[in-house]
């Protein structure tokens, strides 16, 4: 059967294996002396051929392509279809099944397979997204791209290996502890709560590399639901007294999302006693969102609270007067 190139888009056009090699061989995807004649050639598919053809035509080029810059641009043109028969292509190159050079050379493209994975939400591909975060030899971008890939999919089955990887305190990459804490949140498994709030009480009050970490973990702990669970409030709360401004704000996020009958007094003890302004506008912020305008006018009315503050309690009740005259 001869190759049928159509100028235009049409429906019913079979793409047989006999000739996706020629399709292959015109896009001159195994010739590395002009990679951007290969991409051009990629790219003006769109223009030949329908949705299902293009899903298969760029399958088999994922397949086959080895060289970075057009699998780079081969993944994107398959990530806008999202479809379920990409998956083995996508895990090949990410396990690195059909590629021969360096893994250096594949890194960046390997960080766009997981995405373009997560973005299939196929439960298949956890296992695969697994081994590559717990191979401890393995670059440490690809390890963050598949904690923030598992997450993503929503499987529970990857729970327990990123609570090991949050918990692992010989993990050189705290930044991989950070993804998995993220990654956890996104699930919203109650059994993460008990290893997260652990560890953020194990390292109260230090602030140094770890503070990033205790940031994710109170995002995590934030997303999970935990308005009867007391020992999760008062690691927050206690979290309103960590050196890092930024743990402080992130915990009066948390605490403002907890439900928890506690929140309004424990927020407005923040926002009264927190030195750092910033700290204090989101505790404001925050009580709005609580008990609504009340809260401003009292900052308002209140001389022990700074211009700057009051100066945002009046912008806040202009806008909120302004959305309430468009009702």
């Amino acid at each position: 059967m001869p190759v049928f190139y159509c100028k235009y888009k049409k429906k019913g056009i079979v793409v047989e294996k006999e000739y996706l090699e020629s399709i292959a061989q015109e896009c001159k995807i195994y010739d590395s002396s002009d990679i951007n004649v290969a991409i051009n050639n990629i790219q003006a598919l769109d223009e030949r051929f329908e949705r299902d053809n293009l899903v298969e035509i760029y399958n088999y080029l994922l397949s086959k392509a080895t060289n970075s810059d057009i699998l780079t641009v081969l993944i994107q043109c398959s990530d806008r279809f999202r479809d379920k028969s990409s998956l083995s292509p996508l895990l090949d190159i990410l396990l690195m099944k059909n590629l021969n050079s360096e893994k250096e050379d594949y890194i960046n493209v390997r960080v766009l397979c997981t995405k373009a994975l997560a973005n299939l939400k196929d439960t298949s591909a956890v296992t695969p997204l697994l081994y590559c975060l717990n191979n401890k030899d393995e670059n440490y971008k690809i390890r963050l791209a598949c904690a923030d890939a598992l997450g993503k999919i929503g499987d529970r089955y990857a729970v327990a290996p990123l609570i090991e990887v949050v918990k692992d305190e010989n993990e050189k990459s705290v930044y991989l502890r950070e993804s998995a804490a993220s990654a956890l949140g996104m699930l919203g498994d109650i059994r993460a709560i008990d290893p997260l709030v652990s560890i953020l009480e194990a390292q109260k009050g230090i602030w140094n590399k770890f503070t990033f970490l205790k940031e994710r973990i109170i995002e995590a702990l934030g997303k999970l639901r935990f308005s009867d669970d007391e020992r999760v409030f008062n690691a927050l709360k206690n979290s309103l007294i960590d050196e890092s401004p930024q743990i402080r704000i992130d915990a009066i996020e948390a605490i403002m999302d907890s439900e928890n009958p506690k929140a309004v007094d424990t927020i407005k003890t923040c926002l009264l006693e927190d030195a750092d302004e910033d700290v204090k506008k989101n505790a404001m912020i925050a009580l709005y969102n609580l008990i609504g305008r009340e809260i401003l006018d009292e900052v308002i009315s209140n001389p022990d609270f700074s211009d700057s503050l009051k100066m945002e309690a009046v912008s806040m009740i202009s806008e909120y007067e302004e959305e309430g005259e468009n009702e």
